[in-house]
């Protein structure tokens, strides 16, 4: 093995120790969200919590809610603002959590097969709670939408691609295309832009995960531009695989400024709109926050970035569940480019140096693989 090498494992050994100890080292935060009790068979050993607000009638929309790495499903909702915006609009809320016994930086397993495939794990548990909300709380069919950041990102592609019969809509922050990594190596290089499917192919990877055969789910993407955690990339391979599902043309609809960001919209045949993306120039890994009175009581907090646009607003507003009139005038704003980094290393020199053994080892001792 190279000098090189070895150096190179080493330093990621190291950071990688600092970002489990920080995971690990987080404080409960106090929140809103009520646990959901028992919901199925729960292959994926999942928690779930969840909040209805007074408002809430039968038949109204549900929102499922995925957290990031190193989060937890009350801390993301006292950031980000869901279930105030909930209150006031009358949705109601699910938030699957993770659990270290999983995963011990508290990242969705969206690049395993055990977890990611319709029918099984992780993905099977989610749907499962959906379910049980249906039953318990009257959600609406068809009216069920995910988001998530990050790892929760890419398992919110993950939800959209093997239940696409269940969800109306999603919204990926900072996260991936569906079914483009199946091992934990082939995920950190696809975070940075490595190996990616062809355009042609993304779409294929969809439409193999389930038998549907209707209309898709509606797609909100979000990506800073300085993202050093999960390239920007896969934005724009995400917006391949679902602008060609939907059948809209490869050049965008529409394609504006809002908040001061660069905002385009493809349109089915139909006319209407079906995928979304917001690009946020100078903007960091984590979900955009707008912590001023526009926003939705947001609060920033590690990998929740104060940017002056609310995509938890935005969102909502694209999937029709609130007022598009809810999210205020459209105002270009100053901003301070966030170039916060994660403690997530790049481990491309590791993937391709041939000593895979090692790098297991490496990756099991850092707690990323079972």
């Amino acid at each position: 093995m190279g000098v090189d090498v070895i150096r190179n494992l080493q330093d990621t050994l190291a950071r990688l120790s600092k970002f489990k100890q920080a995971a690990q080292a987080g404080v409960p935060i106090p929140h809103r969200l009520q646990p959901l009790g028992a919901f199925g068979s729960n292959p994926g050993a999942l928690s779930a919590r969840h909040y209805v607000p007074e408002s809430y009638r039968s038949g109204g929309p549900l929102v499922v809610v995925l957290h990031g790495c190193t989060q937890t499903a009350g801390g993301y909702d006292q950031s980000s603002g869901w279930s105030r915006l909930a209150d006031r609009y009358g949705f109601a809320l699910l938030f699957p959590e993770q659990q270290r016994s999983n995963n011990p930086n508290l990242c969705f397993n969206w690049f395993s097969a055990d977890d990611a495939n319709r029918g099984m794990g992780e993905a099977l548990s989610i749907r499962q709670m959906v379910a049980a909300m249906q039953k318990m709380h009257g959600t609406g069919l068809r009216r069920t939408f995910v988001t998530g950041l990050s790892a929760g990102g890419a398992m919110t592609a993950v939800m959209l691609a093997t239940y696409p019969d269940v969800f109306a809509g999603g919204a990926v922050i900072a996260g991936l295309p569906f079914g483009v990594a199946k091992s934990i190596p082939e995920a950190f290089d696809r975070m940075r832009g490595h190996g990616m499917p062809r355009p042609a192919d993304l779409s294929d990877l969809v439409r193999r995960a389930s038998p549907h055969q209707g209309e898709w789910p509606l797609l909100s993407v979000w990506h800073g531009t300085q993202d050093g955690t999960v390239d920007s990339s896969n934005a724009t391979a995400l917006v391949e695989q679902w602008r060609s599902l939907h059948g809209a043309p490869k050049q965008p609809s529409r394609t504006d400024i809002v908040a001061g960001y660069p905002h385009r919209v493809w349109q089915d045949r139909a006319g209407k709109d079906v995928v979304e993306e917001y690009r946020l120039t100078g903007l960091g890994h984590g979900t955009p926050l707008d912590t001023s009175e526009r926003g939705a009581q947001e609060v920033a907090a590690p990998y929740m970035l104060e940017a002056g646009i609310s995509s938890t607003l935005r969102i909502a507003a694209f999937w029709g569940i609130i007022p598009a009139l809810a999210v205020g005038e459209d105002e270009p704003i100053a901003r301070v480019p966030n170039t916060e980094k994660s403690a997530v290393p790049n481990f491309r020199d590791l993937i391709h140096s041939g000593v895979t053994k090692t790098i297991d080892d490496a990756l099991r001792s850092a707690g990323l693989l079972r």
